[in-house]
């Protein structure tokens, strides 16, 4: 298959209309083409493409930034002395003067399928300022590594956030390419927009169940991103972010395990089977321990435990639910220990007011839900089910495979 990157180099049909235009890139450290040339390096190879700009999102560009909430500052770059500008910074919305240094501003991003995945807001706040500049904005697209399944509460009005872009439930299902489609929809945006599909994308074939396993390399798009089972994991893990658990930042298997030094993982996933064994399946359960090197409870031995979606004897696609599994987690914990700690209280993506695991969820439903003694699984059920059918009805139309 050929990710839109791909096809824009090597069909010049593509990318003949570029010629005589100013070209700036958004991009990161998993902007690679097929032979793993940086993006940038590779569209400036092209004789008729003139680079006058590239913008960073979280993390940087080039990955400079490895810690979460790190921002990255502009520069020069060494190599095509364009000035680098950051969406991670100063700055997340592009400025004015930003704005002037292009026409067209190619957007090269792999996204893991999350709501929360700050890249996601980075691409609503280019087109909205592209809309307002008149300027042209192209997708090249990439494949959603978790696939079509959709899961979670819809953000709320009024719970819009850097974590939060719209209205839409914390696992997508859609591409970059497919979300640009769906916020000029949404927004009414006046804007130049454009998607270089790819070709051969198969979301729903294994084992990859919408990425290209044994096609095409994984690079992490973010450096707590290093596998296919992190971004399965993830519309259910990022919601740990929200935590005093460990999601297991500063050990080699983030976001596919959590824990804390006070957990009991046995007790806990005896529970979580009682309350509902439904939203454990798709997935291997195994207890586990593990010291993170940083992060939270640095240099503390967490008992924990690691969700397994790799080997296909575990892993159900359509079945693995994870929003609901981490949901479940958290119930079964407030249920053997009413009193723990659970939620963090902290500056959160640029929040300050707000509890993170609210912004995380796009509503203070889910916390709700796991802190009412009398609320049962059910009851979120009757939440979700809802908000996930709506988000099928109104983004279908904008599905381009």
């Amino acid at each position: 298959m050929k990710f839109g990157i791909d096809r824009l180099l090597a069909e010049s049909a593509l990318h003949r209309p570029l010629a005589g235009r100013r070209v700036a890139l958004l991009a990161h450290p998993a902007s690679t083409t097929r032979d793993l040339t940086h993006s940038l390096d590779a569209l400036a190879a092209v004789s008729d493409i003139k680079l006058t700009a590239a913008f960073g999102p979280q993390h940087g560009l080039r990955g400079d930034k490895q810690d979460n909430m790190m921002e990255s500052p502009d520069f020069i770059d060494p190599a095509h002395r364009i000035p680098v500008f950051s969406l991670y910074g100063k700055v997340r919305r592009p400025t004015d003067a930003m704005m002037d240094t292009f026409d067209v501003l190619l957007v090269d991003l792999q996204d893991l399928g999350c709501r929360i995945y700050t890249f996601v807001t980075t691409l609503r706040y280019v087109l909205e300022a592209a809309a307002q500049h008149g300027k042209a904005v192209w997708v090249l697209d990439r494949p959603n590594p978790a696939g079509r399944p959709v899961e979670g509460l819809t953000l709320r009005p009024g719970w819009e956030s850097f974590v939060g872009a719209g209205p839409m439930p914390m696992r997508h299902g859609l591409t970059l390419g497919e979300l640009a489609r769906w916020f000029v929809a949404t927004l009414n945006l006046d804007v130049d927009c454009r998607v270089i599909e790819m070709e051969g994308w198969q979301p729903e074939a294994a084992p990859g169940y919408g990425w290209p396993l044994g096609e095409r390399e994984w690079i992490n798009p973010s450096p707590n991103a290093p596998n296919l089972s992190m971004a399965r994991c993830y519309a259910g893990t990022v919601m740990l972010e929200g935590t005093t658990l460990s999601e297991g930042r500063g050990t080699t298997r983030p976001l596919e395990l959590f824990g804390a030094p006070d957990l009991d993982a046995a007790a806990l996933l005896k529970e979580m089977h009682a309350l509902a064994p439904h939203w454990l399946t798709g997935c291997k359960l195994r207890p586990c321990w593990f010291e993170p090197t940083f992060h939270k409870h640095a240099g503390q031995l967490c008992q924990g435990i690691q969700i397994h979606v790799e080997d296909p004897a575990h892993y159900g696609h359509a079945a693995f639910k994870p929003w609901r599994l981490m949901a479940l987690a958290f119930k079964a914990l407030r249920r053997l220990r009413p009193d723990y700690p659970l939620w963090r209280d902290f500056p959160y993506e640029y929040e300050r007011d707000r509890l993170a695991i609210d912004l995380i969820n796009g509503s203070p439903l889910l916390r709700e839900w796991v802190d009412d003694p009398a609320a049962v699984p059910a009851d979120l059920e009757a939440l979700a089910r809802p908000d996930e059918a709506g988000w099928l009805a109104a983004s279908t139309s904008c599905r381009l495979y």
